[in-house]
């Protein structure tokens, strides 16, 4: 398995798809990464050369990824929380946050 942003990748799918097992990167996300990195997207991760695996990891730190995403967006949560706003609040609480119904339905969430 290739080592990715500190992610082991699946060997045997595409790159497109294996690169969206990287938290913070998506479909989209993945075929700009390849094409800035002039790789094509029909390769398989086990054909990858080396130079290939460096192109696609300098591309990739270009983006918050992983850990750092996942602190910025707890960090966003606990912001909104601590100044009081009606999404903290719900959060808090542990109710839908964007709009949703909770009369009836929302029971994963209450």
């Amino acid at each position: 398995m290739a080592r990715i942003g500190g992610i082991d990748i699946p060997n045997n799918k595409r790159v497109v798809i294996s690169l969206t097992y990287i938290y913070g990167i998506g479909k989209t996300q993945s075929k700009k990464i390849l094409e800035e990195a002039k790789i094509s997207e029909e390769i398989r991760v086990k054909d990858l050369s080396d130079d290939q695996l460096t192109k696609i990891r300098n591309q990739i730190s270009k983006y918050k990824i992983e850990g750092d995403l996942r602190r910025e967006s707890s960090l966003n949560i606990k912001r909104l929380m601590e100044i009081g706003t009606y999404r903290g609040m719900r959060h808090r609480r542990g109710l839908p946050v964007r709009g949703q119904s909770s009369k009836q339905n929302a029971r994963t969430r209450k």
